[in-house]
């Protein structure tokens, strides 16, 4: 089993870009506290997995509700002590007409996607302050970048991780915590599962590199952040794209 690093708190990490962190990071030696909502068999087989690696749990809870993500965090805690990094990954997305979106849709996408980052925000700072130090890394997307139609509040919930990831970095940055975002491109997860395979190739028509990326690009380019070679970099966007926006 690898050597202790650190412990990392991923949310939405039962499947896509989440799970490929969370493979990542015990690859490379840190205690993983896997989030899910919904699918509590996926993590708890993926926390087996990674068991076998570096110290892993599966932690169910809903990132929209303050009560569980301060229960969440005070288990981990528990198991594994401080919380060194915490990474933003939970989301929900829906296409479709602005005009046919309800406001109890809108709600519940500023919901998960915002108040679910300033609930484990606010959960997991307390023990960073103390210690002077922490990394947090927010999950975003190209759209909240350039918008995207027919995805409307997808966009400006995702432009909003955006502006409170650059905002909370220069209130953070005095205690010794780093705040930065990735803003991934089109990616070959569940939540583009719903696209053909000629919206696919247009994709990848599109993109300058000729392909769309991978869970284990974005888990990449996490992992930077979370380490030691991005120790000056705080209240960045890294967009991993493949040159689809540039």
């Amino acid at each position: 089993m690898n050597k202790k690093k650190g412990t990392v708190l991923i949310t939405g990490a039962s499947r896509g870009i989440g799970k490929a962190t969370a493979r990542l990071f015990a690859l490379k030696g840190y205690q993983v506290a896997i989030n899910y909502h919904q699918n509590k068999e996926a993590a708890q087989h993926l926390a087996e997995e990674l068991s076998s690696i570096s110290p892993a749990l599966a932690i169910g809870a809903d990132v929209s509700n303050r009560t569980d993500v301060d229960a969440m965090v005070d288990k981990v805690q528990h198991y594994f002590g401080p919380i060194d990094i915490l990474v933003n990954n939970a989301g929900i997305a829906k296409q479709g007409l602005f005009t046919d979106f309800t406001p109890e849709q809108w709600q519940r996408m500023f919901d998960v996607n915002i108040t679910g980052m300033f609930h484990c925000c606010q959960a997991v700072l307390p023990a960073m302050i103390h210690q002077k130090a922490g990394k947090i890394i927010n999950l975003s997307s190209i759209w909240g970048i350039t918008g995207a139609s027919c995805e409307v509040p997808y966009s400006a919930t995702k432009a909003a991780v955006i502006g409170m990831t650059k905002a909370l970095a220069k209130e953070l940055g005095p205690s010794g915590i780093q705040v930065n975002c990735v803003a991934p491109g089109v990616i070959d997860t569940d939540m583009n599962g719903m696209l053909d395979n000629d919206t696919i190739q247009c994709l990848k028509d599109e993109t300058p590199l000729g392909t769309i990326g991978t869970p284990e690009d974005i888990a990449q380019t996490i992992l930077f952040l979370a380490s030691d070679h991005a120790k000056f970099i705080t209240g960045q966007v890294i967009s991993p794209n493949g040159g689809f926006v540039i």
